[in-house]
């Protein structure tokens, strides 16, 4: 890796932490307690986007009114944390960090996770040290990742002293984050979308976090 090596801002959800199954069992415990039926892996996959309601919206044929909306989000968080503490990292992901740090490299976590619940899970993956920066989500669960991304990259600035930033996550919405910033993405299969919803993007798309890596040096190599 040369001298104008990839600084890498990492999703956690769906990218470093394997927890689709999770949020699965998650969803349709909650779709269950408003009377939604259980939706399949493959189908969440082609649906799901962000912002969350919009996702609701393809699967009821409208948006939830701000009252189901509080109900939907508060059940799916609840059961998704009592079934996250059994989900691991991405394979070879602990190494991967371990290894970029090793090789003087910097990365960040960007994640809309609550803050004050990624920043314990994250500790007990043994991972912290080898992220520049933490930043879970702090306010409303609405929130774009856009601007959450903005506002970690500013508090990177004179960090991260090259330009070259590259977005990993599992979401189309990394993507689009990542243009909104100037940087770059490539998006990994494991979490939250199908291949095929992901190669509208229009970025490098990969089945492994390795792959993952070595797609985010290519762009600037």
């Amino acid at each position: 890796m040369g001298k104008y090596a990839a600084h890498i801002v990492w999703d956690w959800n769906g990218t470093l932490f394997h927890d689709i199954d999770a949020v699965i069992e998650a969803t349709n415990a909650s779709f269950a307690e408003i009377g939604l039926p259980p939706i399949t892996l493959a189908r969440y996959r082609d649906l799901y986007c962000v912002p969350v309601p919009r996702f609701y919206e393809r699967l009821m044929g409208r948006l939830p009114t701000d009252e189901e909306w509080e109900v939907m989000d508060e059940a799916f968080h609840r059961h998704y944390w009592a079934r996250a503490e059994s989900a691991g990292l991405t394979e070879g992901a602990k190494e991967l960090l371990s290894q970029r740090v090793a090789a003087g490299l910097t990365q960040s976590l960007c994640s809309l996770a609550p803050h004050e619940f990624l920043i314990p899970i994250v500790r007990t993956h043994g991972i912290e040290q080898h992220f520049v920066r933490v930043d879970g989500r702090i306010g409303p669960s609405h929130t774009g990742k856009a601007e959450h991304l903005v506002r970690h990259l500013a508090a990177l600035d004179g960090v991260v002293r090259e330009r070259r930033i590259v977005v990993i996550g599992d979401a189309v919405d990394d993507a689009l984050a990542a243009a909104h910033v100037g940087a770059r993405a490539v998006l990994y299969t494991g979490g939250s979308h199908s291949r095929a919803s992901l190669e509208t993007a229009g970025v490098p798309v990969v089945d492994s976090l390795v792959e993952a890596v070595e797609a985010a040096e290519e762009l600037f190599g």
